[in-house]
């Protein structure tokens, strides 16, 4: 797992311009569980910020301009951003010179002594320690704080496009990769018996993808960031082959699930 979250940083750039952000209704969400504007908020697993975007304007949802990181000894900062891969923590503190980034993994962080008042983790759940991930996220929070969970889900709208693309990757590579289900950590965070009020919720989008984008976004998932240099080639030209055959476009389903629970006050 250590070694794992520690590659994306091999594709940080291309990582952060063609994966899907969030949609804003999501903030809206939080925003209504949580009862207000957090005074403090943090992030584990940030990479290189694409929920970063939808969660600093949380801390800040009368548009006012965002401070500058702390000084040593001053108020912290408002969004602090917690990444263990240094190459998609510099995208991160490129993109967002106002927030804190602290370069470490959830397990080797230490939060405040008081907690923060809202938790969140987007598309990183499954990379924290099964074993303490609820705990500390428990932890972390100040009592009546808010944790938030969200991910993806990528699919594809037309069911022949579906297959046509699982078959182009089970022709390089017929090593199964079983997903989850959608709200896996739901039933994670509930079953810790650590939280409260967890509640669920999902929105739904079609994304056109052209065939090179398809490849960029492929080539940014840990599957294929698994594989050697020569069968990672050999996916992105089997599976190019197959959304050209589409006529050069694929449709993803995207599916986003948000999580939130409170640690009992």
């Amino acid at each position: 797992m250590a070694i794992m979250v520690e590659l994306f940083g091999e594709v940080a750039d291309d990582y952060d311009e063609i994966r899907p952000g969030y949609p804003a209704a999501l903030a809206a969400t939080i925003l209504a569980y949580h009862g207000g504007p957090p005074a403090r908020l943090v992030e584990v697993g940030a990479g290189t910020g694409l929920a970063t975007a939808l969660l600093r304007d949380l801390a800040h949802p009368d548009g006012s301009p965002p401070a500058r990181p702390a000084a040593a000894g001053a108020v912290p900062a408002r969004v602090t951003c917690v990444e263990p891969d240094a190459r998609m923590a510099a995208v991160l503190a490129a993109r967002f010179p106002d927030v804190e980034v602290v370069v470490a993994r959830f397990e080797q962080w230490s939060p405040p002594p008081a907690g923060v008042p809202l938790l969140a983790c987007a598309l990183a759940w499954h990379w924290l320690d099964p074993a303490t991930r609820n705990r500390r996220a428990h932890d972390a929070l100040t009592p009546g704080g808010t944790l938030a969970v969200f991910a993806h889900r990528y699919d594809y709208v037309d069911p022949a496009q579906s297959a046509a693309i699982r078959a182009a990757f089970e022709s390089v590579d017929p090593v199964p990769h079983h997903d989850q289900p959608e709200d896996w950590f739901h039933a994670d965070i509930t079953g810790s018996g650590l939280f409260t009020d967890v509640r669920s919720s999902a929105l739904r989008r079609s994304v056109p993808l052209t065939t090179a984008r398809y490849q960029r976004l492929v080539g940014t998932f840990s599957p294929q960031l698994r594989r050697p240099p020569w069968q990672r080639e050999r996916v992105l030209a089997a599976v190019g082959a197959a959304v050209d055959g589409f006529g050069g476009t694929v449709t993803l389903d995207l599916r986003t699930t948000l999580v939130l629970a409170r640690r009992p006050a």
